[in-house]
């Protein structure tokens, strides 16, 4: 897998436990960090956004892909 899309998948399993806290407990660690419609807290979301982008690439590559190249 390529350093790229391990960064997004990170990033973004990291955003999905977030709204899992928030679901759950109703705690936005995000928003806790960088407080409520701050600039950070809007950067944040945009970069796991922007991973999640880069991500969708995932879904259409083979899923034996890395097994026949090495």
């Amino acid at each position: 897998m390529n350093t790229v899309y391990k960064i997004a998948l990170t990033l973004i399993i990291i955003g999905a436990l977030n709204w899992g806290m928030v679901g759950l407990f109703d705690v936005n660690l995000v928003t806790l960090l960088f407080g409520e419609e701050s600039v950070l807290t809007n950067i944040v979301y945009a970069i796991i956004g922007i991973c999640g982008l880069i991500s969708t690439a995932l879904l259409l590559k083979p899923l034996d892909e890395d097994v026949h190249h090495k």
